[in-house]
Protein backbone atom coordinates (compact mmCIF):
# COMPACT_ATOMS: atom_id res chain seq x y z
CA UNK A 1 0.00 0.00 0.00
CA UNK A 2 1.35 3.08 -0.59
CA UNK A 3 0.27 6.90 0.65
CA UNK A 4 -0.18 9.84 -1.33
CA UNK A 5 0.19 13.41 0.10
CA UNK A 6 -0.10 16.28 -1.50
CA UNK A 7 0.82 19.56 -0.01
CA UNK A 8 -1.11 22.82 -1.94
CA UNK A 9 1.62 26.28 -1.40
CA UNK A 10 0.16 29.36 -2.00
CA UNK A 11 3.34 31.84 -2.31
CA UNK A 12 2.43 35.36 -0.88
CA UNK A 13 4.90 37.85 -1.96
CA UNK A 14 6.15 39.70 0.63
CA UNK A 15 6.81 43.90 0.26
CA UNK A 16 9.76 45.43 0.64
CA UNK A 17 11.30 48.92 0.60
CA UNK A 18 13.05 49.54 -2.72
CA UNK A 19 14.72 52.74 -1.42
CA UNK A 20 16.05 54.74 1.86
CA UNK A 21 13.45 57.34 3.28
CA UNK A 22 15.25 60.25 2.68
CA UNK A 23 16.05 63.15 5.20
CA UNK A 24 14.25 67.04 4.56
CA UNK A 25 16.07 70.23 5.37
CA UNK A 26 12.96 72.65 4.76
CA UNK A 27 12.08 76.68 5.14
CA UNK A 28 9.38 77.48 7.54
CA UNK A 29 6.21 77.87 5.73
CA UNK A 30 7.12 75.32 2.35
CA UNK A 31 5.59 72.12 2.08
CA UNK A 32 7.81 68.82 3.19
CA UNK A 33 7.11 65.80 1.02
CA UNK A 34 8.46 62.69 2.46
CA UNK A 35 8.90 59.43 -0.19
CA UNK A 36 8.26 56.06 0.61
CA UNK A 37 8.95 52.93 -2.78
CA UNK A 38 7.10 49.98 -1.48
CA UNK A 39 7.21 46.68 -4.04
CA UNK A 40 5.03 43.97 -3.96
CA UNK A 41 2.69 45.63 -1.67
CA UNK A 42 0.09 43.43 -2.41
CA UNK A 43 -3.08 43.21 0.38
CA UNK A 44 -0.92 45.05 2.68
CA UNK A 45 -0.76 48.92 4.03
CA UNK A 46 1.60 51.49 4.61
CA UNK A 47 1.01 53.91 7.27
CA UNK A 48 2.66 57.09 7.98
CA UNK A 49 4.03 57.84 11.24
CA UNK A 50 5.13 61.02 13.67
CA UNK A 51 8.20 58.54 15.85
CA UNK A 52 8.54 61.78 18.08
CA UNK A 53 4.89 61.88 19.14
CA UNK A 54 3.77 58.20 18.71
CA UNK A 55 0.96 59.67 15.77
CA UNK A 56 -0.74 57.66 13.35
CA UNK A 57 -0.93 60.43 10.08
CA UNK A 58 -2.10 58.46 7.32
CA UNK A 59 -3.15 54.53 6.93
CA UNK A 60 -3.34 53.37 3.21
CA UNK A 61 -4.85 56.30 1.40
CA UNK A 62 -6.84 57.52 4.29
CA UNK A 63 -5.42 60.50 6.97
CA UNK A 64 -5.71 60.03 10.02
CA UNK A 65 -4.62 62.60 12.33
CA UNK A 66 -6.95 65.92 12.55
CA UNK A 67 -4.00 67.76 11.48
CA UNK A 68 -5.21 70.06 8.45
CA UNK A 69 -2.02 70.40 6.90
CA UNK A 70 -1.17 66.60 6.27
CA UNK A 71 -2.17 64.81 3.31
CA UNK A 72 -1.07 60.85 1.36
CA UNK A 73 -1.20 59.89 -2.06
CA UNK A 74 0.15 57.17 -4.09
CA UNK A 75 1.20 56.12 -7.73
CA UNK A 76 0.11 52.81 -8.09
CA UNK A 77 0.27 51.58 -4.68
CA UNK A 78 4.04 51.65 -5.13
CA UNK A 79 5.11 55.22 -4.71
CA UNK A 80 3.75 56.83 -1.42
CA UNK A 81 3.68 59.94 -0.73
CA UNK A 82 3.21 62.43 2.92
CA UNK A 83 2.67 65.61 2.39
CA UNK A 84 3.19 68.42 5.39
CA UNK A 85 2.12 71.70 4.18
CA UNK A 86 2.55 74.98 5.84
CA UNK A 87 5.67 73.54 7.61
CA UNK A 88 5.82 75.07 10.97
CA UNK A 89 9.12 74.90 13.99
CA UNK A 90 6.78 72.12 15.17
CA UNK A 91 7.14 69.70 12.32
CA UNK A 92 10.83 68.98 13.46
CA UNK A 93 11.56 65.62 13.52
CA UNK A 94 11.40 61.96 12.93
CA UNK A 95 8.54 60.53 10.34
CA UNK A 96 8.31 56.81 9.89
CA UNK A 97 6.94 54.64 6.83
CA UNK A 98 5.78 51.43 8.45
CA UNK A 99 3.94 48.44 6.70
CA UNK A 100 1.80 46.34 8.37
CA UNK A 101 3.57 42.97 7.63
CA UNK A 102 4.66 40.42 10.45
CA UNK A 103 6.99 41.10 11.38
CA UNK A 104 6.32 45.09 10.70
CA UNK A 105 8.80 46.93 8.34
CA UNK A 106 9.36 50.48 8.74
CA UNK A 107 11.95 53.14 7.64
CA UNK A 108 12.33 56.27 9.35
CA UNK A 109 13.72 59.87 8.33
CA UNK A 110 14.30 63.51 9.64
CA UNK A 111 12.26 66.56 9.39
CA UNK A 112 14.68 69.57 9.99
CA UNK A 113 13.19 72.97 9.32
CA UNK A 114 15.22 76.03 8.56
CA UNK A 115 15.51 79.32 11.12
CA UNK A 116 18.08 81.89 11.27
CA UNK A 117 19.28 83.39 14.18
CA UNK A 118 19.24 87.12 14.52
CA UNK A 119 22.83 88.38 13.01
CA UNK A 120 23.23 85.53 10.78
CA UNK A 121 23.12 85.59 7.12
CA UNK A 122 20.52 84.14 4.82
CA UNK A 123 20.10 83.49 1.18
CA UNK A 124 16.69 82.61 -0.17
CA UNK A 125 17.04 80.98 -3.81
CA UNK A 126 14.02 80.25 -6.56
CA UNK A 127 14.60 78.56 -9.79
CA UNK A 128 12.07 79.19 -12.14
CA UNK A 129 11.52 77.56 -15.70
CA UNK A 130 9.70 78.05 -19.12
CA UNK A 131 10.10 79.39 -22.62
CA UNK A 132 10.72 81.87 -23.19
CA UNK A 133 12.77 82.03 -20.13
CA UNK A 134 11.19 83.99 -17.17
CA UNK A 135 12.32 86.52 -15.24
CA UNK A 136 12.47 86.30 -11.29
CA UNK A 137 11.66 89.04 -8.69
CA UNK A 138 11.81 88.67 -4.85
CA UNK A 139 9.49 91.31 -3.03
CA UNK A 140 8.14 91.13 0.45
CA UNK A 141 4.63 89.96 1.12
CA UNK A 142 3.87 93.40 3.00
CA UNK A 143 5.50 95.49 1.10
CA UNK A 144 8.38 96.75 3.26
CA UNK A 145 11.87 97.62 1.88
CA UNK A 146 14.17 94.93 1.49
CA UNK A 147 16.99 95.25 3.49
CA UNK A 148 19.93 94.81 0.35
CA UNK A 149 21.62 97.33 -2.00
CA UNK A 150 20.83 95.39 -5.62
CA UNK A 151 17.48 96.71 -5.87
CA UNK A 152 15.37 96.57 -9.37
CA UNK A 153 12.99 99.83 -8.82
CA UNK A 154 13.25 103.48 -7.13
CA UNK A 155 10.92 102.00 -4.57
CA UNK A 156 13.63 99.49 -3.35
CA UNK A 157 10.57 97.38 -2.41
CA UNK A 158 12.26 94.46 -5.10
CA UNK A 159 14.88 92.72 -6.11
CA UNK A 160 15.63 91.39 -9.11
CA UNK A 161 17.55 87.51 -9.58
CA UNK A 162 16.94 84.17 -8.45
CA UNK A 163 19.08 84.60 -5.48
CA UNK A 164 18.33 87.03 -2.43
CA UNK A 165 20.85 87.42 0.11
CA UNK A 166 20.00 89.06 3.37
CA UNK A 167 22.85 89.93 5.71
CA UNK A 168 22.60 90.09 9.30
CA UNK A 169 18.89 89.78 9.58
CA UNK A 170 17.04 90.94 12.54
CA UNK A 171 13.97 90.62 13.83
CA UNK A 172 12.50 93.55 11.59
CA UNK A 173 13.01 91.10 8.49
CA UNK A 174 10.66 88.83 9.81
CA UNK A 175 8.22 87.85 7.69
CA UNK A 176 6.78 86.52 4.26
CA UNK A 177 8.59 87.07 1.09
CA UNK A 178 7.31 86.03 -2.70
CA UNK A 179 9.57 84.72 -5.28
CA UNK A 180 7.50 86.04 -8.18
CA UNK A 181 8.21 84.31 -11.75
CA UNK A 182 7.35 85.79 -15.47
CA UNK A 183 8.13 85.54 -18.80
CA UNK A 184 5.89 87.58 -20.94
CA UNK A 185 3.11 84.70 -21.10
CA UNK A 186 0.09 85.17 -18.42
CA UNK A 187 -0.55 84.38 -15.48
CA UNK A 188 3.19 84.89 -13.64
CA UNK A 189 3.89 82.52 -11.02
CA UNK A 190 4.78 82.99 -7.08
CA UNK A 191 5.97 80.75 -4.39
CA UNK A 192 6.06 82.23 -0.78
CA UNK A 193 8.79 81.58 1.48
CA UNK A 194 8.61 82.43 5.41
CA UNK A 195 11.53 83.74 6.94
CA UNK A 196 11.47 83.62 11.07
CA UNK A 197 14.59 85.17 12.91
CA UNK A 198 15.29 83.72 16.24
CA UNK A 199 16.69 85.70 19.16
CA UNK A 200 16.63 85.50 22.89
CA UNK A 201 14.82 87.78 25.09
CA UNK A 202 14.46 91.21 25.94
CA UNK A 203 12.77 93.48 28.29
CA UNK A 204 12.74 96.99 28.45
CA UNK A 205 10.05 99.22 31.37
CA UNK A 206 9.77 102.78 31.48
CA UNK A 207 9.20 102.93 35.06
CA UNK A 208 11.08 101.39 37.35
CA UNK A 209 9.94 103.15 40.59
CA UNK A 210 6.40 103.68 41.26
CA UNK A 211 4.83 105.79 44.17
CA UNK A 212 1.19 105.04 45.24
CA UNK A 213 -1.41 105.43 48.01
CA UNK A 214 -2.88 102.50 50.05
CA UNK A 215 -5.91 101.59 48.35
CA UNK A 216 -4.90 102.69 45.01
CA UNK A 217 -4.98 100.79 41.88
CA UNK A 218 -2.07 100.72 39.89
CA UNK A 219 -0.68 99.37 36.80
CA UNK A 220 2.89 98.16 36.26
CA UNK A 221 3.97 97.95 32.57
CA UNK A 222 7.02 95.61 31.11
CA UNK A 223 7.49 94.91 26.95
CA UNK A 224 9.07 91.64 25.83
CA UNK A 225 10.10 90.96 22.68
CA UNK A 226 11.55 87.37 21.79
CA UNK A 227 11.11 84.31 19.17
CA UNK A 228 10.43 81.40 19.80
CA UNK A 229 7.41 83.00 21.53
CA UNK A 230 8.25 83.44 25.53
CA UNK A 231 6.73 82.63 28.83
CA UNK A 232 6.06 85.22 30.41
CA UNK A 233 5.20 85.91 34.23
CA UNK A 234 5.35 88.24 37.24
CA UNK A 235 6.88 88.04 40.61
CA UNK A 236 6.42 89.59 43.67
CA UNK A 237 9.54 89.87 46.09
CA UNK A 238 10.63 86.81 44.08
CA UNK A 239 7.28 85.09 45.02
CA UNK A 240 5.37 84.14 41.54
CA UNK A 241 2.01 85.93 41.38
CA UNK A 242 -0.50 83.42 40.43
CA UNK A 243 -3.41 84.02 38.07
CA UNK A 244 -5.86 82.82 41.23
CA UNK A 245 -4.32 85.64 43.58
CA UNK A 246 -7.24 88.20 44.31
CA UNK A 247 -4.76 91.08 44.33
CA UNK A 248 -4.02 91.17 41.27
CA UNK A 249 -5.32 90.70 37.53
CA UNK A 250 -2.47 89.58 34.66
CA UNK A 251 -3.10 90.29 31.17
CA UNK A 252 -0.52 89.99 28.16
CA UNK A 253 -1.09 91.71 24.87
CA UNK A 254 0.83 89.77 21.93
CA UNK A 255 1.93 91.39 18.77
CA UNK A 256 3.74 88.87 16.81
CA UNK A 257 7.67 88.72 18.67
CA UNK A 258 6.69 91.47 20.75
CA UNK A 259 4.18 91.23 24.15
CA UNK A 260 2.92 94.06 26.28
CA UNK A 261 3.32 92.67 29.89
CA UNK A 262 0.54 94.48 32.45
CA UNK A 263 -0.18 93.58 36.04
CA UNK A 264 -2.99 95.52 37.68
CA UNK A 265 -2.82 96.03 41.49
CA UNK A 266 -6.66 96.27 42.31
CA UNK A 267 -6.02 97.46 45.85
CA UNK A 268 -2.68 98.39 46.66
CA UNK A 269 -1.81 97.80 50.38
CA UNK A 270 0.72 96.52 52.76
CA UNK A 271 1.11 93.51 51.45
CA UNK A 272 1.51 94.66 47.89
CA UNK A 273 4.24 96.95 48.36
CA UNK A 274 7.73 95.60 47.28
CA UNK A 275 9.86 94.34 44.22
CA UNK A 276 8.24 93.32 40.91
CA UNK A 277 9.68 91.04 38.33
CA UNK A 278 8.21 90.46 34.77
CA UNK A 279 10.39 87.83 33.30
CA UNK A 280 10.24 86.39 29.84
CA UNK A 281 12.44 83.00 29.17
CA UNK A 282 11.94 81.30 25.63
CA UNK A 283 14.64 78.19 24.20
CA UNK A 284 17.68 80.62 23.47
CA UNK A 285 17.40 82.60 27.13
CA UNK A 286 15.66 84.97 29.73
CA UNK A 287 15.60 87.98 31.14
CA UNK A 288 14.19 89.90 33.25
CA UNK A 289 13.25 93.47 34.36
CA UNK A 290 11.91 94.97 37.87
CA UNK A 291 9.44 97.58 39.03
CA UNK A 292 9.75 98.48 42.55
CA UNK A 293 6.30 100.11 44.48
CA UNK A 294 6.82 101.83 46.98
CA UNK A 295 4.23 103.83 49.65
CA UNK A 296 3.34 107.53 49.00
CA UNK A 297 2.27 109.91 52.51
CA UNK A 298 1.71 113.28 52.43
CA UNK A 299 4.33 114.38 54.32
CA UNK A 300 6.47 112.98 51.28
CA UNK A 301 4.72 114.32 48.34
CA UNK A 302 5.08 117.91 49.92
CA UNK A 303 8.50 117.41 50.31
CA UNK A 304 8.81 115.82 47.02
CA UNK A 305 7.69 118.36 44.87
CA UNK A 306 8.92 121.38 47.27
CA UNK A 307 12.05 120.92 48.92
CA UNK A 308 14.30 119.01 46.11
CA UNK A 309 13.87 123.13 44.92
CA UNK A 310 15.76 123.92 47.88
CA UNK A 311 19.24 122.59 46.76
CA UNK A 312 21.63 124.85 44.47
CA UNK A 313 22.23 122.05 42.17
CA UNK A 314 20.03 118.94 41.57
CA UNK A 315 20.31 116.42 44.50
CA UNK A 316 21.87 112.83 44.26
CA UNK A 317 20.53 109.46 44.76
CA UNK A 318 22.02 109.66 48.42
CA UNK A 319 20.85 112.61 49.51
CA UNK A 320 17.47 112.09 47.83
CA UNK A 321 17.32 108.43 50.04
CA UNK A 322 18.44 110.47 53.09
CA UNK A 323 15.51 112.66 52.87
CA UNK A 324 12.59 109.72 52.28
CA UNK A 325 14.37 108.37 55.02
CA UNK A 326 13.69 111.15 57.13
CA UNK A 327 9.82 111.81 55.77
CA UNK A 328 8.95 108.40 56.08
CA UNK A 329 7.29 107.48 59.44
CA UNK A 330 8.44 104.11 61.58
CA UNK A 331 6.05 102.18 60.16
CA UNK A 332 6.57 102.79 56.87
CA UNK A 333 8.53 100.23 53.99
CA UNK A 334 12.08 101.33 53.20
CA UNK A 335 12.21 103.67 50.22
CA UNK A 336 14.68 103.07 47.17
CA UNK A 337 15.61 105.61 44.71
CA UNK A 338 16.83 104.01 41.32
CA UNK A 339 16.52 105.18 37.65
CA UNK A 340 18.22 102.29 35.55
CA UNK A 341 16.92 100.61 32.50
CA UNK A 342 19.04 97.50 32.33
CA UNK A 343 17.97 95.76 28.65
CA UNK A 344 19.43 92.21 27.95
CA UNK A 345 19.91 91.26 24.33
Amino acid sequence: MSVRIAIRTDEVEVPRFEDSLNNLTVSLGREAVFTCVVNDLGSFRVAWLRVDTQTILTIAAHVITKNHRIAVNHSDRRVWFLHIHDVRQSDRGWYMCQLNTDPMKSQTAYLDVVVAREGANVTLRCAAHGVPTPTVVWRKEAGDLLPTANFSDALNNSVSGSVLQLVKVSRLQMGAYLCIASNGVPPSVSKRVMLVVHFPPIMTIQNQLVGAKEGDTIHLDCHSEAFPRSINYWTINDQIISNSDKRFEINAIERGYEVDMRLKIKKVGRSTFGTYSCISKNSLGDTDGTIKLYSLSGKFEEMQYNEVGDFDEAPDVGELEALKRSAAPAHSYPLVFCVALYIVL
